[in-house]
């Protein structure tokens, strides 16, 4: 354990992050996975983004939104998975409390972009179905880049938030954090001050970034819904359905695992489970998003064929 000063102000100066496992021989066979998931889901993402960038088809607002979700997916991944990468081939696990900090920061970032940014794509979703006279009107160019801005300033306002206040608790010892990854449920069982203020403002964050956008996100769904049941044809009613089930599938993995990671603070028994959580929010989502959004979208197949053939 390495602290700063001796007596009651020593303090954690550098954490021990335990990763997936502690078996020497699972971690080459870790290592390998991890890596071919980090690679596929970086050259997925960067796929999807150039298909929407050289295909006229793809110059639009949902394309633009789903653009912005690839380069926050890329970050996301970016920001845990490299580290645990480097913990497989090293025994040194220790991070720097200012590196764990710092990857906190992103982390919170990159993630509340994302649900503000699934809430956009929701309402997008809404105008074009339900009110396509408008549409252009209301999802003009000036709104799109305003609402991913606005998404930005948001989640940044909170990470920064959530960073400092981590910041003015104690670190007294242990420093061993049971995870892949810093992130506040396992930095706060290892405070040894107060961390009442801590989880008011994770729980205002969660209501303000979680609650409030999946109730905006339902009961966007719920008008489209009740537009498509309306729509005559069933192959009408089939091509609408089928510009939102791809949505609807990111924010379930999506929020599922947020609800299961942050609503059961101080359960020191759910660590363990919290890794598998972890993984399927930071990993597994970020990988499947490009399949989803292109396995059923004939135009994103052909612009995703032209960048693949070089065209």
């Amino acid at each position: 354990m390495d602290l700063g000063a001796s007596g009651n102000d020593s303090c954690v100066t550098t954490f021990v992050i335990l990763g997936l496992t502690e078996t020497p021989a699972v971690r080459p066979i870790l290592f390998a996975i991890f890596l071919l998931a980090y690679v596929a889901t970086i050259g997925g993402n960067f796929s999807i983004l150039a298909a929407i960038l050289i295909e006229p088809k793809l110059h639009t607002p949902m394309y633009f939104f789903l653009g912005n979700l690839s380069v926050l997916d890329v970050g996301c991944i970016t920001v845990t998975v490299p580290v645990m990468l480097k913990h497989f081939l090293s025994n040194d696990r220790h991070i720097l409390y200012g590196a764990c900090l710092s990857q906190l920061f992103f982390f919170h970032l990159l993630a509340g972009t994302d649900c503000f940014l699934l809430t956009v794509m929701a309402y997008d979703r809404y105008l074009a179905i339900c009110h396509p006279l408008t549409y252009s009107t209301h999802m003009s160019w000036r709104i799109q880049k305003a609402s991913v801005c606005l998404s930005c300033l948001f989640s940044f306002s909170n990470a920064l938030t959530q960073t400092v206040a981590l910041s003015t608790l104690k670190f007294c010892g242990p420093n061993i954090i049971n995870h892949f990854y810093c992130d506040l449920p396992q930095l706060f069982q290892l405070s040894c001050s107060s961390i009442q203020l801590n989880e008011q403002l994770l729980f205002v964050a969660a209501a303000f970034m979680g609650v409030v956008p999946l109730v905006l996100i339902t009961v966007s769904y719920g008008h489209v819904a009740a537009a498509v049941l309306r729509i005559r044809s069933a192959e009408g009613r089939k091509k609408a359905f089928s510009t939102c089930s791809s949505h609807l599938t990111v924010v379930g993995i999506f929020y599922g695992t947020g609800v299961f990671s942050y609503m059961r603070l101080g359960s020191v028994e759910a660590s363990d489970k919290d890794k598998g959580i972890g993984i399927l929010n930071t990993v597994i989502s970020p990988m499947l998003n490009p399949l989803i959004y292109s396995l059923r979208n004939p135009d994103v197949q052909g612009a995703l064929r032209k960048v693949l053939r070089g065209r």
